[in-house]
């Protein structure tokens, strides 16, 4: 299956409304987001560009969680705290945002791929892609959606094969 991650929109609507529509136009079958949607109507406009589920984890910006959630219920997403794991084509998939220092959170995510308990490690938080191997675990980070913090970027995963590539718009 082949999904989209990304992470860091920071409300800026017109960049998460051109990602969602490219990942669309690539053929998602569903949207993973890491954190830092910021507002409700974020969420939602992913939602409607993308036209697929969402899987989410909250980032540290992201404060408004009871509409959040009440959001997430009525497009078909699922947010929650990191970290989270979640099962996608027998891959486990460990979701994370991210806080504190960029350098930290990288280590901590780079620390969880060399345990060799996950397919992927998904982080953002950092607003610097990345895109690397640990043991054969994926690490990836799709960069901010967010133009105002260095974006739009995004990144789509192949379930079957865990290659991945990271996609600047």
């Amino acid at each position: 299956m082949l999904i989209g991650v990304v992470s860091d929109s920071h409300d800026d609507i017109e960049s998460v409304r051109t990602v969602g529509v490219r990942l669309r136009e690539l053929g998602v079958r569903m949207v993973i987001h890491l954190g830092d949607i910021v507002a409700p109507f974020t969420l939602r406009e992913l939602a409607n560009s993308a036209k697929a589920p969402i899987e989410a984890v909250f980032g540290n910006n992201d404060a408004e969680i009871p509409m959040l959630l009440q959001v997430a219920s009525q497009v078909n997403a699922r947010i929650s705290w990191w970290p989270r794991i979640v099962e996608v084509d027998s891959r486990r998939l460990l979701l994370m945002h991210g806080a504190g220092p960029s350098d930290i959170t990288a280590e901590v995510a780079h620390a969880l791929a060399e345990s060799g308990h996950f397919s992927a490690v998904l982080y953002g938080h950092t607003h610097v892609a990345e895109l690397s191997y640990v043991k054969g675990v994926l690490v990836l980070n799709p960069g901010p959606v967010s133009r105002f913090v260095g974006g739009p970027s995004a990144a789509v995963i192949d379930t079957e094969t865990m290659a991945a590539r990271l996609i600047r718009l």
